[in-house]
């Protein structure tokens, strides 16, 4: 049976489909519980470019594979910013399963908020920023997310890292000008292809900010 709800955005449905769900704004297919392996890449290839215990902000919550990622780390702690009320709710139920939980480990805070503009009213700074909004750079759903892959947008992601931050960005294809820009803005670009069961890889970019020389993305490996 589908849960529907209507927002400032439009229609989103969660639709329960073969024992998976999947999650799909104004008709247009976002997300699915089917496989969260570029998700749980997107955590731990930005994680393996990072210091120990980091600071983790996660733009956009989703289904949960990334945060359920994100608590199985060493990060001290972990803010989750989405903007969907009902996502969040559904964590607290249906979707509990995919995120193991996570809304109840004592390092993790969820904002529910647009990214872009909590970051605008916030001076939080991260040693870790994964975005996960839409479905990347090349194919956002709603027109004012893709402000937040533009040059002026990753500026203001790099302006709330620390020194040293990582920037990870997932990617449902390469995107060459986007990873020109993320390049040019934050610093040495990492890319990191993973195979999908059909039609081009998912890809995650992981950016260190200039001058960082930890980014070693050797220690990710796949389960």
């Amino acid at each position: 049976m589908d849960e529907r709800v209507f927002t400032e955005r439009g229609e989103l449905v969660l639709r329960r489909r073969a024992g998976h769900f999947e999650l799909i704004s104004n008709g247009v297919f976002l997300m699915d519980t089917r496989s969260g392996e570029s998700e749980q890449i997107l955590v731990r290839a930005a994680l393996a470019a990072a210091p120990p215990g980091p600071r983790l902000l996660i733009g956009g919550l989703g289904v949960g594979f990334s945060l359920a990622e994100a608590v199985h780390t060493d990060a001290a702690e972990i803010v989750v910013v989405e903007i969907e009320p009902a996502v969040v709710r559904w964590h607290h139920g249906v979707l509990r399963q995919f995120s193991e939980g996570a809304l109840d480990d004592p390092r993790v805070r969820v904002v529910t908020a647009d990214l872009a503009a909590w970051l605008t009213g916030t001076s939080d700074r991260f040693d870790v920023i994964c975005l996960d909004v839409d479905n990347g750079p090349g194919w956002t759903v709603f027109d004012h997310n893709t402000g937040l892959y533009r040059a002026a947008g990753l500026a203001m992601l790099r302006d709330h890292l620390r020194p040293g931050g990582v920037l990870a960005v997932w990617s449902a294809s390469a995107e060459p000008g986007f990873e020109a820009t993320l390049t040019r803005t934050i610093g040495p670009v990492r890319t990191v292809r993973v195979p999908v069961g059909r039609g081009e890889p998912d890809v995650v970019y992981v950016a260190s900010c200039a001058g960082d020389d930890r980014a070693d993305l050797r220690r990710v490996r796949r389960p």
